[in-house]
């Protein structure tokens, strides 16, 4: 059988049963990073020798219950791995590699995995690009002319292209969704605070970043179902405290309350997403499914949308230097006054109180409310990803000054921010799964989005999408 693009619980089940070793499974990937990974840059960091020193240990362990036992895994490259560097795109800390592996690192050894690298980011994980000065640019296995998606660009196309048996990113502005969406694999970003990633002191913050989360993205929703069992939970050095999660609300279609919000007024979505998506909607309603095209939250979404802005330029302002900070205040005194694009609405956060900050989070959590009031009548919201498949690749300078064309219609590269920030920015669950391709042949997902702690149904409602409706298909070529 050839496990290139099996998912990572198959991929433990070979290994389990003895069908294949773990060093003979982790050589396979090896061969085919080394082989195939040129066409596309992603798996950036490799630490082969280890990881094949390990696989040897797990070969001579009699013990292999371990969920993802022997399984092949890289990481995003922002992930602490003990010996590695954490440059997020930095020269200067490319031969700086620390000294204690992340809490989700080390989850996921204790549960079996053999990581053997990690994948290529954008400057600072703020982009839907995935490139820097260290480890250049890395292509969509669709289509090396096009984006794989950022900041966790590199797990997606490696995860597609079958060069890992599974990744872990990270989401602030759709950064595990939109690749996953982008490379047509399965990508879960959890309830806010659910997994925590502390790691070296000297790189990762004790605090952690407001919206900000961590989470896995594979080729199964099943790898998605076992990996939350794995990384969620407290950190232990702070608590022995545990927490449970609650079950899905739903075991089948029939049984399925679904909300679908395929477009927005204002908010540039490309016709095919939307044709798509409400091609989804009918497939659900005749499978017995009840379904609603116009139920929404208690809110404004266009304030809603523009406050989750405010919160995350306030959230990532901790990563700006001198130097971006004072451009950002050049470029806020000269908007004008009735300038409401993403830019102009995060440029004037640039010097906020901490007093106004207070009453934006307010705001935030009386709206977190709203959300939850929906859920109450509906079990997941079914929504674009993003506003478009896979871009081309784009490197012309700053974010805020580039422009992307969306059904004939321009507008501002971060004016996309609508759908990953309407639901993340609520610290909602939210999984993004395969729902079918462009006429151009491009992967497009959908975002199954559910109430606080609510990550166990919109992962489950992946899983009979999974069966009913579309999986994971490698890319042509690969």
């Amino acid at each position: 059988m050839d496990p290139t693009f099996l998912s990572a619980t198959q991929l433990a089940d070979l290994v389990r049963t003895r069908e294949i070793g773990a060093l003979e499974l982790l050589d396979h990937f090896i061969t085919r990073t080394e082989n195939h990974d040129p066409r596309i840059n992603a798996v950036v960091v490799r630490d082969f020798d280890r990881a094949r020193t390990r696989a040897r240990q797990l070969d001579s362990q009699s013990d292999k219950s371990a969920p993802f036992f022997g399984v092949p895994m890289t990481a995003k490259e922002s992930f602490d791995i003990e010996g590695l560097p954490s440059t997020r795109g930095h020269m200067a800390a490319k031969d700086a590699p620390v000294r204690k592996s992340s809490i989700a690192i080390r989850r996921l050894q204790a549960a079996g995995a053999v990581l053997f690298g990690k994948t290529n980011v954008p400057v600072d994980l703020a982009d839907w690009q995935s490139y820097n000065p260290v480890y250049g640019a890395t292509a969509n296995p669709w289509n090396t002319d096009h984006t794989p998606g950022g900041s966790s660009g590199g797990s997606a196309a490696a995860v597609a292209a079958g060069l890992t048996g599974m990744d872990i990113g990270s989401d602030i502005g759709g950064s595990i969704r939109v690749p996953a969406h982008y490379c047509g694999i399965y990508g879960h970003k959890p309830t806010y605070a659910l997994l925590p990633n502390y790691g070296d002191p000297t790189t990762s913050s004790a605090a952690g970043t407001d919206i900000s989360v961590i989470g896995p993205m594979a080729r199964s929703s099943a790898d998605l179902a076992v990996a939350l069992d794995i990384l969620a939970g407290p950190d232990p050095d702070e608590t022995a405290m545990t927490m449970v999660l609650p079950p899905p609300r739903f075991t089948s279609l029939k049984e399925l309350r679904v909300a679908v919000w395929a477009e927005q007024p204002g908010q540039a979505t490309d016709q095919e997403t939307t044709a798509r998506l409400l091609e989804l909607a009918d497939a659900l309603q005749r499978e017995g499914a009840t379904v609603s095209r116009t139920a929404r939250p208690a809110f404004d979404a266009t304030e809603a949308y523009h406050l989750y802005l405010r919160l995350l330029d306030a959230g990532w302002s901790g990563r700006s230097t001198e130097d971006v900070i004072a451009r950002k205040r050049q470029r806020a005194a000269a908007l004008a006054a009735d300038d409401h694009s993403a830019d102009a609405i995060m440029m004037r956060m640039v010097d906020v109180t901490h007093r106004a900050w207070l009453g934006l989070n307010e705001k935030r959590f009386q709206w977190r409310r709203a959300w939850s009031a929906f859920f109450r009548e509906w079990d997941v919201l079914l929504c674009p990803v993003i506003a478009t498949a896979a871009m081309p690749h784009r490197q012309d300078g700053e974010t805020w000054d580039r422009k992307i064309t969306i059904d004939g219609k321009q507008i501002a590269y971060n004016d996309q921010l609508f759908w990953p920030g309407l639901t993340g920015g609520y610290h909602l669950p939210a999984t993004a799964a395969p729902m079918g391709t462009t006429k151009a042949g491009l992967p497009l997902g959908v975002q199954i989005v559910g109430p606080i702690y609510g990550d166990r149904s919109t992962i489950e409602a992946a899983a009979l999408l999974e069966q009913g409706w579309m999986g994971f298909k490698p890319p042509p070529g690969w």
